[in-house]
């Protein structure tokens, strides 16, 4: 899989315009350096809970293969488990607010819904296509000061053996505030890891440097209901990096619902929707990524919005063939390409961690 430089191919769109969608869930744990859990703002998280299992049903009316990238503290059944699962080297971050071992936590999910999510884990594991990838185990900050190497392999070790405790695989990565750093990527690449959610790649989305200047933030509101960056779809051809990791980038955030922007609403919608029949047309993929709690607030909005969206892909299978995959469902289609490993016919494959691949006949001339 290693390779020296990306793999090319003189037809740039081999596969199938695809959809990934990638949620993260993180609950409390991503955000508790911003707000604690006695603030109104927790109410967001909590009403997730209720969300996620509509979410389930949802994708699978519409036969939508999903990546859940989960804190991997979640998984704990009781705070006995918890501490168990803590890794021996721990960062040492010089912002001591990103520090969760300092987090004051309840003693399960019953008593504390905010900081442990067995239940709604296993609910996820029962839906075959839906694959559960990492958060990372505790939310870890990749180019934060303070962490190294070392605790991040030690964070990723504890967060890979607390999913398979379960049952789980875990084939696919989503850094926590979208910290990717490659000087790491040998580590996930030796534990298994196939695939990880780049950022978009306008100027605006870099999260080095001013990405929370106010006219950067600005665009990217403005970006979620006009087309100011592009869809910036993935070429199937372009997804492996030099390292061997498939860097299956993010297209579009969905930003949720507002009532301040309802009159904006079919833009929101729109946004997506002409995107996904872009990719779908040029054979091409659009990365769709969100949090569960951002369906927290105007819940019924934000699930019929995802309706109408599912429902433009359903157009696209119906008009284009267009796929819905999970994150490592696109590395092993990838890496199936380039391998010239086609099919007469279109099959779907699932792996015992849930994991859709697509092999299909290159017949199409574009």
């Amino acid at each position: 899989m290693n390779s020296n430089r990306p793999v090319t191919h003189d037809n740039q769109s081999l596969g199938p315009g695809a959809l990934v969608i990638s949620l993260d869930l993180e609950l409390h744990w991503g955000v508790r350096d911003i707000f604690g859990p006695e603030s109104p703002k927790a109410a967001n998280i909590a009403a997730a809970r209720k969300v996620i299992p509509e979410l389930l049903s949802l994708f699978d009316d519409f036969g939508i293969s999903a990546t859940w990238a989960t804190v991997g503290f979640l998984f704990a059944q009781n705070l006995s488990e918890l501490e168990t699962y803590k890794p021996r080297v721990r960062p040492q971050y010089s912002d001591t607010s990103l520090d969760p071992y300092r987090e004051d936590t309840g003693l399960s999910e019953p008593d504390d819904p905010l900081h442990f999510a067995p239940g709604l884990i296993e609910a996820i594991k029962q839906y075959p296509t839906q694959e559960i990838g990492t958060h990372t185990l505790s939310h870890y900050y990749c180019l934060a000061q303070g962490q190294t190497k070392e605790t991040f392999a030690a964070d990723l070790d504890c967060a890979l053996e607390i999913a398979m405790k379960r049952g789980i695989k875990i084939q696919s990565i989503v850094f926590p505030r979208n910290q990717h750093n490659p000087a790491y990527d040998d580590i996930l690449i030796s534990r298994g890891i196939l695939s990880y959610r780049g950022n978009q790649k306008h100027p605006a989305y870099n999260i080095r440097g001013w990405h929370k200047a106010p006219h950067k933030r600005l665009f990217r509101l403005l970006d979620s209901y006009a087309d100011l960056s592009g869809p910036y779809l993935s070429s199937w051809d372009r997804l492996m990096t030099p390292t061997g990791l498939f860097n299956i980038s993010a297209s579009l955030y969905l930003r949720p619902y507002t009532a301040k922007l309802s009159f904006c609403e079919k833009l929101r919608i729109s946004r997506v929707n002409q995107a996904m029949e872009k990719a779908a047309q040029q054979r091409k993929i659009l990365h769709l990524w969100w949090h569960p709690c951002d369906f927290g607030a105007y819940s019924k909005e934000n699930l019929d919005g995802l309706g109408q969206i599912l429902r433009g892909f359903k157009k696209c299978s119906e008009e284009y063939g267009m796929a819905s995959l999970n994150m490592a469902g696109v590395a092993k289609t990838a890496l199936a390409l380039t391998k010239n490993d086609f099919r007469d016919t279109k099959s779907e494959n699932t792996d015992s961690g849930g994991n859709d691949y697509v092999h299909f006949e290159n017949t199409r001339s574009d």
